[in-house]
């Protein structure tokens, strides 16, 4: 068994202020998609202007945010949404879903795509690769903060995470950084350099993710209020990423049509 680290959730306090890991982890993961979208604009790589990076960072946000709060109330958290409505703007509590977030970006990346005059998946296919870097910090942040924490078990590196009882649990969350950050960063990224057919990234995306987060939820315990959503073994993550992996398949077939 390792000992948790036990690091403190807030990284930096100005007065009333305090500046979470959480928060910078999703400032981070925006500024790397920045700098490397901008990076590959400008070498012409991408079918984005480099001017156009600002504003898609900037939708991307609203998408993050908004969606990935109402997906939380909506797939996690319903009944408290139903004793207590406020709590769908009260973003600064915690609770945030990949899967509404993913929603979101889908209808801000659209808002984009058709202002800029722009096709669907030459936008999709342009932040595929960089997605992870926000993604990986992320579970990174969790992981900090001592929550999302995994099932009870024996193997070496078990922790003892603060309220989650006196029982070693696997780390779930850095089994996630590494699946759904580190190694789909990598193979993305491989796959962007040899120049694919259209929407071959923005699939690939959508099967690697949903993979790494259908695999990983065999280690990490099911919310308290949700349980196995499915035959007693499959829990809510895992049904709401089936859909993902599907469509990917979709829409790797359909490279040749586009």
């Amino acid at each position: 068994m390792i000992a948790f680290p036990d690091i403190d959730p807030i990284a930096l306090q100005l007065g009333p202020i305090a500046v979470r890991w959480y928060g910078l982890s999703y400032l981070s993961g925006l500024l790397g998609a920045w700098w490397l979208l901008k990076r590959r604009a400008k070498k012409g790589t991408i079918s984005l202007r480099p001017e156009a990076v600002d504003d898609l960072i900037f939708y991307a946000t609203l998408g993050i945010v908004l969606g990935g709060r109402l997906g939380y109330v909506l797939f996690y958290n319903f009944s408290a949404l139903l004793d207590d409505p406020l709590m769908i703007v009260r973003v600064w509590e915690g609770g945030m879903s990949f899967h509404g977030g993913f929603i979101g970006v889908i209808v801000a990346m659209a808002m984009f795509a058709r202002r800029e005059s722009l096709g669907w998946f030459e936008v999709t296919d342009a932040i595929a690769p960089v997605a992870p870097i926000g993604l990986g910090l992320g579970r990174l942040a969790n992981f900090i903060n001592g929550e999302l924490w995994g099932r009870v078990s024996d193997v070496p590196w078990a922790m003892v995470f603060p309220g989650a009882g006196d029982l070693p649990r696997h780390p779930s969350q850095l089994y996630q950084m590494m699946l759904e950050g580190v190694l789909l960063f990598v193979v993305l990224n491989l796959i962007y350099k040899l120049s694919p057919a259209r929407r071959v990234l923005s699939g690939a995306f959508l099967v690697g993710y949903g993979t790494a987060r259908f695999v990983v939820e065999f280690f990490r315990q099911p919310d308290a209020h949700i349980g196995f959503v499915l035959a007693n073994w499959m829990s809510m993550g895992q049904l709401l990423s089936l859909p993902m992996i599907v469509l990917g398949v979709v829409v790797i077939m359909m490279r040749e049509k586009s």
